[in-house]
């Protein structure tokens, strides 16, 4: 494994839908396919000395997807806060989920809340799950929290801004990985992102196994990041 890991890796997950009509599946068949990945994925990053990673899994475009897959989503969703949750303390696991509040079920809301105290307090990595999540609404969120607290014009720094963010303590992103081919941002951690390297991968995400992730670290060891310098 290369030496020059970084720090915070992103992952967008694209692909789920187009993965189960390749296969003839229906599109829950995907979403379920795309859970397992990221369970492979977010362990081998973790193996690899990752300390953050980032999954999108549900954005505050998502609602517009028809009514079934979105129950279908919501019970993925369900499952990983509450019957798999003893992945993340067996594997010393941290989870984090970033988000808005608003239009989710109190019964999720209620497991987001469990989930992030039961394992507050494991060491070895950090899972930020981006769920219902847009970044210029986490922006917004930010700014609005400023501005209530009283914070006059002046006063307002991008360090300022970063300590309002969604779970602060989530640093800056290192790297950006989307699959499905598609190259472009998608509303993702728009703030953590202003230095990150990107990858694009032509695989679905259901396809995606540790070895990639071995191939995606191998890649990032060759960048040189200057970062304004």
């Amino acid at each position: 494994m290369p030496g020059h890991l970084p720090k915070h890796v992103g992952y967008i997950i694209d692909g789920n839908r187009r993965w189960a009509k390749t296969h003839g599946l229906p599109v829950y068949e995907g979403h379920l396919a795309g859970y397992g990945a990221i369970n492979e994925v977010v362990q081998a990053s973790f193996d690899a000395g990752i300390e953050y990673v980032s999954a999108y899994i549900f954005s505050t475009e998502n609602w517009k997807r028809n009514e079934q897959e979105v129950n279908k989503l919501m019970s993925l969703v369900l499952r990983l806060l509450t019957s798999d949750l003893h992945l993340f303390d067996e594997n010393n696991i941290k989870l984090k989920v970033l988000g808005s509040r608003e239009r989710v079920s109190e019964k999720i809301l209620d497991a987001i809340d469990k989930a992030e105290a039961q394992t507050a307090n494991n060491t070895k990595g950090t899972l930020a799950i981006c769920f219902n999540y847009g970044g210029q609404l986490e922006i917004t969120d930010a700014l609005k929290k400023i501005i209530l607290s009283g914070v006059a014009s002046e006063d307002i720094t991008p360090e300022l801004i970063t300590q309002n963010l969604y779970v602060p303590e989530v640093p800056p992103l290192d790297l950006i990985v989307r699959t499905s081919g598609e190259q472009r941002m998608s509303n993702f951690m728009l703030w953590r992102a202003a230095y990150s390297e990107f990858l694009f991968l032509e695989k679905l995400w259901p396809d995606m196994t540790k070895d990639d992730v071995t191939a995606i670290l191998e890649e990032y060891s060759r960048r040189d990041r200057r970062i304004g310098g």
